[in-house]
């Protein structure tokens, strides 16, 4: 990765973010020409540039992707695009459904287009295992997004498009863990959804070096998946609880949000057919969504059993073992 990134001018969408800050923090490590960083959030983009003020290559513009405008000026010279720009948040994204189709569809659109016109030599897309058997306008939006960048290889172009598959990360912004902390700091009780969700997970850290290791690697038109561990939600849950607090804490239950799956797939059925593996990620090898390209098979050397790839089949983390990352990982 040192060498691949070395001098390469990067442009990271949603760089204020919690996934896109890390990977800018880590971009910076390689020497790069310059790491442009755009988000709509001017306050987190004034702190990270106050944690990172020791790195001149890092440019900070204010800026949303929906403004096709503003994206093809932030593109011009770019090498590589890392696009983590999103509306993530289920129940937030099922109440603002056209946000979310304005931002997570129609916003990538302006960046795949942006990549193309100005010949950028990779664009990368994080997308999320909710995108997986779609059933909630969040998932929806990210698999539309997948499929725009399929197709965006399709016609006279050379930039080499790819997406990166992400489960959850633990302690990012929005997610549970900081809820359940506060909830516990202030004498609970902390809130369950439902006792039986399960979920796959990873790091930051696993975040952040999957990206940057297959930007570095990919040949266009793939989609890659880390091998996550799976989690019983009641049980991380319950590890907070008896870390954080020498008091008891109640778990209350209040049912699934809108658009919440109790479990999470890592690739659908459809999917497999086309994936190999190594000991650490599936590779997706996409084909064109165009029927004429559907006939088109790859040959892979590890191919995958035939069937979907949930966290409900997955071996969950005992609390031991919960508690030994979360402690790993400076959570607790």
């Amino acid at each position: 990765m040192k060498k691949y990134f070395k001098n390469k001018d990067i442009l990271v969408t949603g760089g204020a973010g919690s996934i896109g800050r890390e990977i800018v923090k880590e971009l910076a490590k390689y020497s790069p020409k310059r790491i442009r960083v755009l988000d709509q959030n001017e306050t987190a983009l004034f702190y990270l540039q106050q944690h990172l003020k020791d790195f001149p290559c890092i440019r900070y513009f204010v800026g949303d992707i929906r403004n096709k405008e503003k994206v093809m000026w932030a593109t011009k010279g770019v090498d590589i695009i890392i696009h983590c720009a999103a509306l993530k948040h289920v129940p937030s994204c099922e109440y603002n459904a056209p946000e979310a189709i304005e931002t997570n569809v129609l916003g990538l659109s302006n960046v795949i287009n942006a990549a193309k016109e100005q010949s950028v030599d990779k664009c990368i897309y994080i997308s999320t295992d909710k995108a997986v058997n779609a059933h909630n306008t969040m998932g929806i939006t990210k698999l539309l997004g997948e499929r725009l960048m399929i197709n965006a290889s399709m016609g006279e172009t050379t930039t080499k498009f790819s997406t990166v598959r992400f489960g959850n990360v633990l302690n990012s912004n929005g997610s549970v863990i900081p809820l359940w902390k506060k909830q516990i700091k202030s004498g609970g009780p902390v809130t369950i959804t439902d006792p039986e969700m399960n979920r796959f997970f990873m790091t930051l850290k696993d975040a952040v070096n999957l990206v940057l290791d297959l930007t570095a690697k990919t040949k266009g038109k793939e989609t890659y998946i880390l091998k996550m561990k799976a989690l019983k939600i009641k049980d991380l849950a319950q590890v907070l609880i008896n870390e954080l607090s020498n008091k008891k804490i109640d778990i209350k239950i209040i049912g699934k949000r809108p658009g919440e799956k109790l479990y999470e797939s890592l690739l659908t059925e459809e999917e497999v057919k086309m994936a190999d593996h190594n000991n650490k990620i599936f590779r997706i090898s996409q084909q064109i969504w165009v029927p004429h390209y559907m006939s088109k098979t790859n040959k892979f050397k590890v191919p995958i059993e035939p069937k979907e790839y949930d966290s409900r089949e997955a071996s969950f983390l005992t609390r031991d073992q919960i508690r030994t990352l979360l402690k790993s990982e400076r959570i607790i």
